[in-house]
């Protein structure tokens, strides 16, 4: 695993450079208050997944100019926002080892900086020129705040289908990481069968980055992940390690399964009990499984281009999608 996310820091190294100076000069706010509550969330340890794969996706299509980077700061920026929004409807209390921006300011800050980050977003995005980027940009963000209501809804609900999860996941993740890899593809003009095997690629590696995010929660300790072990499940949200064992648990473990969930605040001993259930129920390896076939669409939706360093990449960035500790 070390192997494969030197391997890619190695490649990306110069980029992630450029994107991180873009996402600080694009920023512009007009209040000290809003440029250090953005820079809270912004700042502190992000992966920059998704501005990176709008630059990779544009550089395979052969896209020439100099605007990649502050055009794929629209993706940062909007998945900046999503996190401030969430961890105040969520009631979270870390993230990424830090207090939540709520909690260093108040509700009224996060809520308003989420929102200025929504409107920069679709601001730069206009300065593409390209009416289709904006209306990417545009279903991306209507796309992402119907998932977190669909969520909000279901939230503690013990009969969430795996299809419903789906849904959710598709609406809160796929579309952000789909919607970034699909406008490399419109600044670089490349044709449309070139733009929809970028977009399938961004869908499925999405999915897949959501499934082993999801699987985090059970399997990796709190200091590593940067929230707290069991955080998903205090929060309300039931993923599908949880909802794939809730159906094949027998009458006796699907009880103890919903005296924990139930229960919110459970002991460390209860959720180590939740994991070893979650273990023999098949949760957690059949979580894996749909994320390595989401992982195998992805690479095969590259298939398209011809081999280069760049799809490369992109094909250890799925590899790594499955893989990654945090």
């Amino acid at each position: 695993m070390s192997d494969l996310k030197n391997r890619i820091m190695e490649e990306v190294r110069a980029d992630l450079a450029d994107i991180e100076c873009a996402l600080r000069e694009n920023l512009n706010p007009h209040l000290d208050l809003v440029r250090e509550a953005a820079s809270h969330i912004l700042f502190s340890g992000g992966k920059r997944l998704r501005p990176l794969l709008m630059v990779l996706s544009a550089r395979l299509c052969g896209y020439a100019g100099d605007d990649d980077k502050a055009f794929s700061v629209v993706f940062e920026y909007l998945h900046a926002a999503t996190l401030l929004h969430d961890d105040l409807v969520d009631g979270a209390r870390l993230r990424r080892g830090r207090l939540v921006a709520h909690a260093v300011w108040d509700n009224p800050t996060a809520v308003l900086v989420g929102d200025f980050l929504l409107a920069r977003s679709l601001s730069i995005g206009a300065e593409t020129g390209r009416l289709k980027v904006i209306r990417v940009i545009s279903e991306i963000t209507e796309t992402m705040s119907e998932g977190e209501i669909r969520q909000l809804m279901r939230k503690g609900d013990l009969g969430l289908s795996e299809a419903e999860y789906m849904e959710i996941i598709r609406s809160k993740t796929a579309v952000l990481i789909q919607g970034a890899c699909q406008t490399g593809a419109l600044i670089a003009d490349a044709p449309p069968e070139t733009e929809a095997a970028l977009s399938d690629y961004g869908f499925n590696l999405g999915m897949a980055f959501q499934m082993a995010d999801d699987l985090l929660d059970y399997t990796s300790e709190s200091e590593v992940l940067g929230k707290e072990i069991g955080a998903d499940l205090k929060e309300g949200k039931l993923t599908l390690p949880v909802i794939h064992s809730l159906e094949m648990a027998a009458p006796r473990e699907r009880a103890e399964m919903e005296r924990i969930i139930n229960a919110r605040e459970f002991s460390l001993s209860d959720f180590q009990r939740l994991v070893e259930i979650l273990d023999i129920c098949g949760g957690i390896s059949y979580t894996e499984q749909m994320a390595a076939r989401y992982v195998e669409k992805a690479k095969k939706a590259l298939l398209t281009f011809p081999p280069s360093k760049t799809r490369e990449i992109l094909l250890d960035v799925a590899d790594y999608a499955l893989r990654r500790k945090t």
